[in-house]
């Protein structure tokens, strides 16, 4: 299965890294052993949106391909669109599963953001502090419909991933610091020419502050320069207002993406 989405061909990026794709024809089956409660690291993708009577028929994929109810808390599938499809929806909505909506951006050049904050320090992360101040800063992000004991554990597991790329020569993880804090991280990683971002994040405590921009702009401008990439690729809520952050700095709405995701709180 030949992936045409822009954003999901960029997910791909991860699991080449440490996981395993498997090419069903119609679907491929993705897996992160070294992270298994990460929802969108064992997930199905399919090459088109679900029709009647998939519900039942990609759980039962599900359960073959990642694992059963028994043993896997979750159930995850995406579609290979570039225009938002949603095909038969509403049996996955009706079973408590969660809509992800998200657009696929993307730039060749960076223009400061009208925003620029001149008090931040950026680098890419070295120092295991600094790693430890990142992975602190993504739990404080936390989704409120997660659990703190839960996110925490998958949380760590996937910043064990993202530096072990770093140390590979895949990309960096950046950092905005205030007197020695981590204030705001995210992760640029690439496949060749084109570089994907992962998990823009500012500690609710300094947001507001033109922070996120000014990170992505540095990071943006530090990629073209010294990872050789030809494309950045960043992906957000439709509904999030990092978006327009993103648009600002010179990012442009290319894909819009979909997705379902369901876990063990939901009631299925």
């Amino acid at each position: 299965m030949e992936v045409r989405s822009l954003g999901y061909r960029t997910d791909l990026i991860f699991p080449k890294f440490d996981g395993q794709i498997l090419d069903r024809g119609d679907y491929l089956v993705i897996r992160t052993p070294t992270n298994p409660t990460f929802y969108w690291g064992n997930f199905l993708l399919f090459s088109k949106p679900p029709g009647a009577g998939d519900l039942e028929n990609w759980k039962s994929i599900f359960a073959k391909e990642i694992g059963p109810p028994t043993r896997v808390a979750h159930l995850a599938f995406g579609w290979d669109t570039m225009h938002g499809e949603m095909g038969e929806i509403k049996p996955f909505l009706d079973a408590g599963f969660n809509l992800g909506q998200t657009v696929v951006l993307s730039t060749e050049h960076v223009k400061v953001p009208p925003k620029y904050n001149s008090e931040i320090v950026i680098h890419p992360l070295t120092e295991d502090w600094e790693w430890e101040q990142a992975a602190q800063n993504q739990i404080a992000c936390r989704p409120p419909e997660h659990t703190l004991h839960d996110y925490e554990i998958f949380k760590r597991d996937q910043m064990q991933r993202y530096r072990q790329m770093t140390r590979d020569g895949r990309g960096f993880w950046f950092g905005a610091f205030l007197d020695n804090q981590l204030v705001a991280e995210l992760g640029i990683f690439s496949d060749g020419k084109i570089g994907r971002f992962q998990q823009v994040g500012t500690h609710p405590d300094y947001r507001r502050r033109g922070i996120c921009g000014t990170l992505v702009y540095q990071a943006s401008r530090y990629a073209f320069e010294n990872m050789k990439v030809e494309t950045l690729v960043m992906v957000a809520d439709e509904n999030y207002h990092a978006a327009r952050i993103y648009e600002s700095i010179g990012f442009q709405p290319r894909e819009h993406q979909v997705g379902v995701d369901w876990w063990k709180k939901s009631g299925l």
